[in-house]
């Protein structure tokens, strides 16, 4: 079993930035993919980025390439994703996740979830 928690987001003006952090507990020694995923009000929820174990592959959703970048310390068992150019389509609760193993973009394929962290960008 993995925790995974949360923490970085807030309000942030059209064009800002900001630093999500994702802390990572239970089973650390064990090999597993994280990711970021979001959902706004009344959407679904949407792959934003992901990266492999070891940390040499990364991906990233349409929307957001180009503007964020996910990386993780696996000596720190945490996991970040730096938000760039923030618009305010990116408004939306984040959520860091995990799938033991293989990487995946598919929110139905992770094992772990956190709570949330709510980002909201102003135009």
């Amino acid at each position: 079993q993995l925790q995974l928690v949360e923490s970085g987001g807030g309000l942030v003006q059209a064009g800002g930035s900001l630093r999500l952090s994702c802390a990572v507990s239970g089973r650390t020694f064990s090999r597993y993919a994280p990711g970021w995923f979001r959902q706004a009000p009344g959407k679904e929820r949407e792959f934003v980025a992901a990266i492999t174990w070891s940390g040499s592959n990364v991906y990233y959703g349409d929307s957001v390439k180009g503007r964020f970048s996910i990386s993780k310390d696996n000596a720190k068992n945490m996991v970040y994703l730096q938000m760039n150019g923030l618009k305010p389509e990116d408004t939306a609760v984040y959520y860091c996740a995990a799938r033991e193993t293989m990487v995946s973009t598919h929110p139905e394929a992770m094992n772990y979830w956190g709570k949330g962290t709510l980002v909201t960008v102003s135009s």
